[in-house]
């Protein structure tokens, strides 16, 4: 049996539960261009950390290698990402994010943000946002924790997401 106590636990689940609704009315919002979702992320994982291999992306994804190849020859043809000799090895190719793949990454997070946004001011007082503000920043916190040192510390000084 868990040593957690009530609270936590059901503020677990609240967490996941929203969140997985918030993020399946963000992905209605998304200009995908017929996208599938794998491919986004892929995208959204160049935009964040670099170019790629393809070996490095499906390992960072979890999926297949094949999988990501086929992502990749379709986000290619596409225009959405660009693949070079890697300079440090030139045996192995690196794929990157284009500009039309950087547009549709801000199209998309722009999009997302107004429906949000508005969604909040419609629905929600001041006081309401404020409150969304604040636990914005306490899960911001607890996203931190280090993994490596274990799940009781955290990793630096707190953040807050998007500053």
């Amino acid at each position: 049996m868990s040593d957690i106590d009530g609270s936590a636990g059901q503020a677990a689940q609240d967490v996941r539960v929203v969140l997985s609704r918030l993020r399946r009315r963000l992905r209605e919002t998304y200009d995908r261009r017929e996208l599938t979702a794998s491919q986004i992320s892929l995208l959204s994982r160049l935009d964040r950390e670099g170019p790629r291999s393809a070996s490095e992306l499906a390992a960072a994804e979890r999926v297949r290698p094949q999988s990501v190849a086929a992502s990749i020859a379709v986000l290619e043809e596409r225009g959405m990402v660009a693949r070079r000799r890697d300079p440090a090895d030139g045996r192995r190719q690196v794929v990157s994010l284009s500009p039309a793949g950087r547009a549709l990454l801000d199209s998309t997070r722009a999009a997302g943000e107004e429906w949000l946004a508005r969604a909040l001011h419609d629905h929600l007082d001041e006081a309401e946002r404020r409150t969304v503000i604040a636990a914005m920043a306490l899960l911001d916190r607890v996203a931190g924790l280090d993994r490596v040192a274990g799940p009781d510390r955290v990793a630096g000084p707190d953040r807050v997401a998007g500053r």
